[in-house]
């Protein structure tokens, strides 16, 4: 996987942590610089360690389907490309806006069990993990933030946007897998 790629991939990734964001952004009337920091880490450090996670599940289980491994890949993309897109034309909630740990944790695990799918794949793939998780974490603690102060200045505008983008890049990235397997991509 090229640095490309992986850029793509994180960005991607991010996008769920980027909406939500958003949606905290507009929940707060003066973000503070802590609370720009907690985003960050939160969403940043789970979407690194969960692709770390799915990393070493598909590690220990890859020889029982290296055989199917792009379909594995391309099918998982779709499916989490797929997902984000349809979560984003779906009716916003409301915001809430507590940075407590029990209020984000739960935002980051949810925002980052796509990101457990990608590691699987990266283990099929033979990413070199440390890379690959360090540039989706750093990147999604900058668009998490970066998201906030969106939310905070222009609103709910952008949410939809994004996590449509960040979808179209995961099942491109998906059809890219596969194409070259099957010899139609160099």
């Amino acid at each position: 996987m090229s640095i490309i790629e992986l850029l793509l991939v994180a960005v991607g990734l991010s996008m769920d942590a980027f909406a939500v964001s958003v949606c905290k952004g507009l929940s707060v009337r003066q973000a503070k610089k802590s609370q720009f920091l907690i985003i960050g880490a939160y969403f940043g450090g789970f979407q690194a360690l969960m692709p770390l996670i799915g990393y070493y599940l598909g590690s220990r289980f890859r020889y029982l389907i290296v055989s199917i491994d792009h379909w594995i890949a391309f099918g998982l993309l779709v499916v989490i490309g797929v997902n984000m897109i349809r979560e984003a034309r779906e009716e916003s909630e409301e915001y809430d806006d507590s940075f407590s740990c029990k209020t984000m944790l739960p935002l980051a695990v949810a925002t980052s069990i796509d990101a457990l799918a990608v590691g699987i794949t990266f283990a099929f793939l033979q990413v070199q993990v440390l890379p690959a998780v360090l540039s989706i974490g750093v990147t999604t603690f900058l668009l998490s933030m970066i998201g906030m102060k969106i939310g905070n200045i222009f609103g709910e505008k952008f949410k939809t946007y994004a996590e449509i983008a960040g979808g179209v890049v995961l099942i491109l990235l998906g059809v890219k897998i596969l194409l070259e397997h099957l010899g139609f991509l160099g």
